[in-house]
């Protein structure tokens, strides 16, 4: 070990541990994307060995920055799908505190007054960027921090984009999950285990994310040979929530051709499906959504965001933009993973 014991790490005692240029180590630090994904991770293990943290003041008088982002805190709804942003938080926080930025988290009741906020904060704090969740069709957010040039990033992408044209030009930079990739595997998934008729329970049309997720539901069962009449039958709507996905369930009973699976676009709607279908002695399969710590709790298939990956995407495209690199309007649509457990192992008793 090079560094001594006691001492405040430096740049270049960090290269020479390292074994690489002292301007590695800045490029590590500061423009990650210019170095090898090898000599990334091992210098970032050595700055985490040493612990190593960037002089703010001084970056701050050569970069005229702050080195400070924006980003609203959501009031969770029902303790269960607010876990997904927790882990988004969770990660792109740990991911700007690598890169020497700090979070500055603020609360609002809505759009208006989250963008009051960001006016406040503009005005009264030294800040560079925002981050910006739930987009959704409309999203006057956008438009307010793009009319005022001021860097930003979604989680979420801008719904006014047909899905076909997701890989096209983007309007700002923004990173997502492939809704439609997931709940479209969630249905092969059933249908590969014998499932034939296989209900969505999900939110009113209008949704960008829940029409996402219908559409996934909607390509498989039509690839099964389903027709849009009897999709039509199986396709249930209602606001999230537990008592909204049991609902749901009961509103089955007595169905002319009873599905014996359901694909949901959130774990609530899931979970309150699991409960209902258990209590009414029916054996649906049933396929939630977010792979919450609930739904591992109990046993319930799931689709995982991968959300350490969409925190990262995130966390650099936002850096592109404050260091003017030419990805700094790009985007990402990340695949997300099925995680199978007990409520789809067992096959349909009808077919």
């Amino acid at each position: 070990m090079l560094h001594t014991q006691g001492a405040r790490p430096t740049l270049a005692s960090v290269a020479a541990i390292a074994g690489v240029s002292r301007q590695t180590v800045s490029n590590v630090l500061n423009e990650p994307s210019r170095v090898q994904a090898e000599t990334l991770a091992k210098v970032r293990a050595v700055l985490d060995e040493v612990n190593y943290r960037p002089h703010l003041a001084a970056r701050q008088l050569r970069t005229k920055r702050s080195r400070v982002i924006g980003l609203r805190l959501e009031q969770v709804t029902d303790g269960i799908n607010g876990a997904v942003l927790d882990r988004f938080l969770h990660a792109f926080t740990e991911g700007a505190q690598r890169h020497g930025y700090r979070i500055s988290l603020f609360t609002a009741d809505d759009d208006a007054g989250e963008i009051a906020r960001y006016g406040e904060l503009l005005d009264t704090t030294d800040i560079d960027a925002f981050v910006l969740t739930s987009t959704h069709h409309g999203d006057v957010r956008t438009e307010w921090l793009s009319a005022r040039d001021i860097p930003f990033v979604t989680f979420g992408r801008p719904w006014a984009l047909p899905h076909a044209a997701v890989s096209g030009t983007a309007p700002h930079a923004w990173v997502d999950v492939d809704g439609s990739f997931g709940t479209r595997s969630a249905t092969e998934h059933l249908l590969s285990s014998g499932h034939r008729r296989i209900a969505f329970i999900g939110w009113p049309a209008g949704s960008g994310t829940g029409d996402e997720r219908r559409l996934g539901w909607q390509q498989a069962m039509r690839t099964s040979g389903l027709g849009d009449d009897e999709l039509d039958l199986l396709d249930l709507q209602t606001a999230d929530g537990v008592n909204e996905g049991a609902a749901a369930i009961r509103s089955l009973t007595g169905h002319p051709a009873a599905p014996t699976a359901v694909v949901c676009a959130s774990d609530s709607l899931a979970l309150g499906a699991l409960e209902a279908s258990r209590s009414l002695g029916e054996t649906f399969a049933v396929v939630g959504f977010d792979d919450t710590p609930v739904a591992a709790a109990i046993g319930l298939t799931s689709v995982a965001q991968p959300l350490i990956a969409v925190a990262e995407a995130a966390l650099d495209l936002l850096i592109a933009q404050l260091e003017d690199r030419p990805d700094s309007t790009g985007h990402r649509l990340l695949p997300p993973r099925l995680v199978p457990r007990r409520s789809t192992a067992t096959p349909p008793t009808t077919t």
